[in-house]
């Protein structure tokens, strides 16, 4: 299966050096949005190649997006597309998508992450990216005919949202592109617990304002459901297109 190979990955991407964020000052970054980013980085490093130390990571593919890429992707991405996963992790996303003939670059902020997706996936380490979702590289803006953002919007608190959602958008082709947004649910009129997060859940008006207002339309109606955990999680899955 194809991957994409970038030469200049280890160095033109970087954000971290051993494990400190030096960040941008963007909009909807900063010095607040680099400590998230390093607390982030510390915990995959604490972690010590132990994934059941790292709250969030799974050892298969998010099974939402399975289930978007089995019934409905066909219809909207060309076999053999491009494809970008942001907020990459581990790479059981990257990895599903390679398996079904994507072109894929996976991004994180995180150099462990990165160098331990890299250690799991030896076939396409190539395809792992150090990168800062709110300073991306422009050899990657405009390339992607396919986005997956899969719990990355839900990771931070909810001002930095705009900033997620805007530079995942900005890696969509100009020529049109989807991006799919999987992220935890909440009901209208309840409070995102700032104290209690991560994750920051959204409602599903909060997700497609966001898309909406990075130029993107929905597909179909967001879907929100529970999940097959225990207990149940309620969820939020999108599809959008430029």
């Amino acid at each position: 299966m194809a991957s994409a190979t970038l030469s200049d990955t280890a160095t033109q991407t970087a954000t971290l050096s051993h494990g400190v964020l030096e960040p941008k000052g963007l909009p909807g970054g900063g010095a607040a949005c680099g400590e998230w980013a390093a607390r982030f980085d510390a915990i995959y490093r604490e972690a010590a190649g132990d994934m059941d130390r790292v709250p969030w990571a799974h050892r298969r593919a998010c099974p939402s997006m399975i289930a978007w890429l089995n019934a409905e992707a066909p219809a909207l991405v060309r076999c053999g597309a491009r494809a970008a996963v942001v907020g990459c992790g581990l790479g059981m996303d990257a990895a599903a998508l390679v398996e079904r003939g994507y072109d894929v670059v996976a991004l994180d902020v995180s150099p462990t992450a990165i160098e331990w997706a890299r250690r799991l996936h030896p076939a396409h380490a190539d395809m792992f990216v150090q990168a800062d979702i709110f300073d991306l590289p422009s050899r990657l803006r405009n390339r992607f005919d396919l986005v997956i953002e899969v719990h990355t919007l839900q990771a931070l608190p909810p001002e930095y949202r705009s900033g997620i959602a805007s530079g995942a958008a900005s890696l969509l082709s100009p020529r049109g592109g989807i991006l799919l947004a999987v992220c935890r649910g909440r009901e209208p009129g309840t409070r995102v617990e700032i104290s209690a997060g991560p994750p920051f859940a959204l409602t599903r008006d909060e997700l497609v304002g966001l898309m909406t207002g990075c130029g993107l339309s929905p597909v179909r109606e967001v879907d929100e459901f529970l999940d097959e955990n225990s207990p149940p999680v309620r969820r939020l899955r999108g599809a959008f297109r430029r």
